[in-house]
């Protein structure tokens, strides 16, 4: 016999993340994931590290030229990162 208050196994997760307000950070980690994917194979290997805090993007390169061509392309790199992730994650990228 079926219960009549049954939930699918979809719903019961999407309940979770949004009572556990965890939306942001998984948004947050998807658009670091994609990290690569958006900027190529080339300058995501002079990447040494990236997170997101405060709803800014910072990464951290170990080549200098790699960091004035991405200054040039912030906002074009910026918009690509949240059309990806679906909404807006990032308001801002800072690069060291």
């Amino acid at each position: 016999m079926r219960r009549s208050k049954t939930i699918t196994l979809a719903d019961a997760i999407k309940d979770y993340i949004s009572e556990m307000n965890l939306g942001e950070k998984l948004a947050e980690t998807s658009l670091v994931s994609s990290w690569e994917e958006t900027v190529g194979k080339a300058i995501s290997s002079r990447t040494s590290k990236i997170y997101v805090k405060d709803h800014v993007l910072y990464v951290h390169l170990t080549s200098s030229v790699v960091r004035n061509e991405l200054m040039m392309l912030r906002e074009s790199l910026r918009s690509k990162l949240n059309e990806k992730a679906g909404k807006e994650v990032v308001k801002d990228i800072v690069l060291r």
